[in-house]
């Protein structure tokens, strides 16, 4: 009893003080290990197949994960499919045209549930697809807390609102990662996440012709694929040295004011998160280990555990 009025209090203070609170209790790193023994083994091979067939797939992946536990929680809400009486998370203004590799997780799933039926989340095999695509790409790795279940709805207005955007100031990118219980230290590492992937021509056309605080050889290479008007889905690779490859490029690139996006040179750019940056782009194993707990942190963002939610069968439909 004095338990339960604990957690009472607790979820009541939560509620009333507009926090993020944090119910991982139920989490477990070894959450499958009687119930679905092969779930690890099965994800990690669909991962390897997609990431050799398109290494990009590994940055999509992870990219996936991070907009699926800002909205929301880590429920797997993303994958849902909109239809003629749901509106899903596919369509917001940070997913339309840009959110993919989720015939990958649909893969993944469809091998687990052959496996195991009725066992295991598309949340966690969202979790764990995101952490294989970057281990993959030469990445840290980390154990992933397992337990979450799929939500039943979703929020399109709150993804427009709720994920950064690519033209966010270093107050609001501070801002929106508090709100989600992460502080700088663990915004700036997850931004390094941008070591790998490709963006496209419409989220850095204003940073290219229009930001002062960018290198003019790297504006001027960036501008002869990303016209000052059309070819909005032309890409560009976030890290230009090394697209495919996980490493500290990324705040090297940074600190020569080669960030793609508005939002990356806003970390280094005469603000809080300089020194950091700065240390980032000397000390590689400082960065891989700050990454790895960050990505713990944030895959902890609000799960449904216990009764809360199901287990999907389809992920991108509701039971």
């Amino acid at each position: 009893m004095v338990s339960l009025s604990r957690n009472l209090i607790l979820a009541f203070l939560c509620v009333l003080l507009g926090f993020v609170c944090f119910s991982n209790a139920q989490l477990s790193d070894n959450f499958y290990g009687t119930s679905c023994r092969n779930l690890q083994t099965i994800v990690r091979n669909v991962m390897i197949q997609a990431v050799n067939r398109e290494a990009r797939l590994g940055a999509s992946i992870l990219r996936l994960f991070f907009h699926d536990c800002f909205v929301n929680g880590c429920d797997a809400s993303i994958l849902l499919d909109d239809t003629s009486t749901f509106t899903g998370e596919k369509n917001a203004n940070p997913n339309r045209n840009s959110a993919r590799g989720y015939e990958v997780i649909d893969t993944i799933k469809a091998q687990v549930e052959a496996a195991c039926p009725n066992v295991v989340s598309c949340a966690d095999i969202l979790a764990l697809a995101a952490r294989q695509g970057t281990v993959l790409l030469g990445g840290p790795s980390w154990a992933v807390p397992l337990g979450r279940r799929d939500a039943r709805t979703a929020s399109q207005s709150a993804a427009n609102t709720q994920i950064p955007a690519p033209s966010s100031s270093l107050s609001t990118l501070l801002s929106m990662f508090s709100a989600k219980g992460l502080n700088a230290r663990d915004m700036t590492a997850l931004s390094g996440s941008h070591t790998i992937g490709q963006a496209r021509c419409t989220t850095f056309r204003n940073r290219i012709y229009n930001d002062t605080n960018i290198d003019t050889q790297f504006a001027a290479t960036r501008r002869a694929g990303c016209p000052a008007s059309g070819g909005d889905a032309n890409l560009a690779p976030l890290d230009i040295q090394s697209p495919n490859r996980f490493d500290n490029d990324y705040y090297q690139n940074l600190v020569v004011r080669r960030g793609l996006l508005h939002s990356d040179q806003e970390l280094f750019n005469g603000g809080s998160q300089d020194a950091l940056v700065r240390s980032y782009s000397n000390n590689v194993a400082s960065f891989r280990s700050d990454f790895a707990a960050a990505m713990v942190k944030m895959g902890n963002i609000s799960p449904l555990t216990g009764t809360n939610g199901e287990i999907r069968t389809n992920c991108r439909a509701i039971n």
